[in-house]
């Protein structure tokens, strides 16, 4: 009788895992990511790097991914001829960020059980959030070119400074199933711009009736990101994966 009891449970909770198969997924998540980026400060001239970071993820559900975010990059522009820069102002940011964002996937919204096209859409997606920046500047403040003013000029600003950031983020991700049917890792496609409030990024402050300024800091990334998911076992309400 114990070893028909065993038998019954056992073949109850396979039943049971057959029918959640498409619609079950792990409730946290780490990230990794690479990207491409580029300044855009009081200085014209930016050069491109390479950026990296690291993402802890809560995954409210399959489709909107919550995320705290250490980022490390490095922006730099300018230079000590004309051609780089009309006063010789050059810098270099070795910076560090943490960051808090959501994203939202149309997944989350749309019917795609039905459709192949809708089922390849629901992945993209788009996202913000708040974080700050902390900038590590190596800067040349002053004025190397007697023609444009005078050579003791010093151009004002900080080498170090702390700065809110607000990221719009747009991208698509693949996601990557296990024999479960459930979204154990995904690989990341996406552009992110930042809107940097202050003018840390490049370390000048300069006055805008003096030097032209139009624009706060900016800077963009094109990001290629890997994401592992782990933990707690959780049910969607709709199929994950389309068989």
């Amino acid at each position: 009788m114990k070893k028909l009891i065993l038998l019954f449970v056992f073949v109850f909770s396979v039943v049971l895992a057959k029918a959640q198969m498409g619609y079950n997924y792990k409730e946290f998540g780490i990230g990794l990511d690479v990207s491409y980026e580029r300044g855009y400060t009081n200085i014209a001239r930016q050069d491109n790097h390479i950026a990296t970071s690291i993402n802890f993820i809560y995954n409210y559900s399959p489709y909107i991914p919550v995320a705290a975010e250490l980022q490390f990059g490095t922006l730099s522009g300018g230079g000590l001829t004309p051609a780089k820069d009309k006063y010789g102002r050059q810098f270099t940011n070795h910076y560090e960020a943490f960051i808090l964002h959501a994203d939202f996937q149309l997944g989350e919204v749309i019917d795609y059980s039905q459709n192949d096209l809708l089922n390849v859409i629901k992945n993209f997606y788009f996202g913000t959030g708040v974080g700050f920046v902390f900038n590590n500047n190596t800067v040349q403040r002053t004025n190397v070119y007697p023609q444009n003013g005078p050579l003791t000029y010093v151009f004002p600003g900080s080498d170090n400074s702390i700065n809110m950031t607000v990221p719009l983020r747009f991208g698509y991700e693949f996601k990557l199933f296990n024999e479960y049917s459930e979204p154990y890792m995904a690989i990341d496609i996406g552009y992110v711009h930042s809107l940097v409030f202050g003018e840390g990024l490049d370390g000048y402050d300069d006055p805008s009736n003096v030097f032209k300024n139009n624009a706060s800091n900016q800077y963009r990334q094109i990001v290629v990101g890997v994401k592992f998911n782990f933990g707690n076992i959780t049910s969607y309400n709709k199929l994950i994966r389309r068989f």
